[in-house]
């Protein structure tokens, strides 16, 4: 099983494919295994990355207090252990937060950015956020990660052709810990790199579902403060795009990657 040592923590990771270096950055409760759409369809062009976050899936769940900030940090740590860099780098939900992130404190190791139904900030300010927030808290304590994910499968993959998807993933979210996981929304949750976006100069493209938690104006008012970045919407798609609509997804990503060559 590859793993790295990195000081405090072991990530596991997978490197397939030949070519550019092309990072793919799972979401909470997620894992590696999540981009496995994409990675079959990329590995015969790039060098495709993929690995779990600490917290996460193979990797080390040390205990806290996890930060954003952290996790960026170990990632651009393996991309150096791995000798690649700087690299294309492709984040959902959390894992975009991880991805500004790095455009921002470690901006030598991304050569561009690509976005996926996130934010560059998870800031609690309305008492409906707060409410949504400790609901999920309070889910995992009393009820655990099997019935977090059965609530989460509902939300994502709501369609009866969707039931394949939402057995995968219900399977998956109750493997993870428990502790971890919180020590993750913890993470997330007060999180901003907002006042430094204007300062991203890579290229930057951000894929927004038509049906995510966010809604799409959200993502187009902070592109828009961006230099180099561009929004392409999905339409009837809600917040596990590679999952859902994995052909859509792909083929954004690899019109924008052309044009980086």
């Amino acid at each position: 099983m590859p793993i790295l040592n990195l000081d405090d923590i072991d990530l596991y990771y997978e490197v397939i494919g030949e070519g550019a270096p092309l990072l793919f950055v799972h979401g909470l409760g997620s894992s590696s295994r999540d981009w496995e759409e994409q990675v079959g369809f990329f590995a015969n062009r790039y060098r495709v990355i993929v690995f779990d976050v600490r917290g996460h899936g193979k990797s080390g769940k040390p205990p806290g207090p996890y930060s954003i900030a952290l996790f960026a940090t170990d990632t651009a740590k393996m991309l150096k252990a791995l000798g690649v860099g700087p690299a294309h780098v492709v984040g959902i939900s959390m894992g975009g937060m991880i991805a500004f992130q790095m455009a921002v404190s470690q901006p030598g190791m991304v050569r561009s950015l690509v976005i996926v139904n996130s934010s560059p900030e998870f800031l609690v300010r309305k008492f409906k956020e707060r409410m949504q927030v400790w609901q999920r808290f309070l889910i995992v304590r009393l009820l655990g990660m099997r019935k977090m994910g059965e609530v989460l499968s509902r939300r994502l993959f709501p369609k009866v052709e969707h039931k394949g998807l939402r057995t995968v993933f219900v399977e998956r979210w109750a493997e993870n810990d428990a502790r971890a996981y919180r020590e993750a929304m913890r993470a997330i949750v007060g999180w901003s790199v907002s006042d430094q976006i204007e300062n991203i100069r890579c290229s930057t493209l951000v894929i927004a579902s038509e049906g995510d938690y966010t809604p799409v104006a959200v993502k187009k008012a902070y592109v828009e403060r961006m230099a180099r970045a561009e929004l392409v919407v999905i339409e009837d798609a809600r917040h596990a795009l590679p999952a859902e609509h994995p052909e859509e997804f792909n083929a954004a990503i690899e019109s924008f990657l052309v044009e980086q060559a």
